[in-house]
């Protein structure tokens, strides 16, 4: 009969990366739409003004009833360094479009990711952040009545 200590139950998880799909409803959730949407090819201007007045703290402008915002990316990668503290980069994958961030912007996004529970993984002198098939709705109406609803993303934890 083979035993299995807690050591080898924490070692042999901790090369096991398995897509995690993972879903947030929160403010974290919103932050995380509207920096993803700023950036997104799919977005009219409208919407992205939408989604930058919530961020902002913004609810008392006009907006069709039922409006719905969606946000979607391929992949969001995000790194900072250990080594360089002045390193902080993103790179998010909408289809055939990449947007690249550095500097505030890519912290901003870095630590939104933290935020919504993302583990880091560190290697090399680098700590990734990194999600994979981010689909976000934001239901204008409800998300203005400031009762905690209204924002909803799922994701992978883990990059396909």
């Amino acid at each position: 009969m083979r035993r299995f200590t807690f050591a080898s139950l924490i070692l042999s998880s901790a090369f096991a990366f398995p897509a995690v799909a993972d879903e947030s409803t929160d403010s974290g959730a919103l932050a995380l739409t509207a920096t993803v949407g700023e950036l997104s090819p799919d977005l009219g201007e409208a919407q992205k003004k939408i989604l930058a007045s919530f961020l902002d703290g913004k609810t008392d402008f006009d907006s069709p009833k039922d409006e719905t915002v969606s946000v979607s990316a391929d992949e969001v990668r995000c790194h900072t360094s250990n080594v360089d503290l002045t390193v902080h980069g993103c790179e998010l994958s909408f289809g055939k479009n990449t947007v690249t961030l550095n500097g505030r912007a890519a912290h901003e996004l870095l630590a939104t990711l933290a935020e919504e529970g993302v583990e880091p993984d560190p290697g090399a002198g680098n700590i990734w952040y990194g999600i994979s098939k981010l689909a976000c709705s934001v239901d204008v109406d409800q998300v203005k009545e400031k009762a905690g609803g209204g924002v909803r993303c799922t994701f992978n934890t883990a990059l396909d």
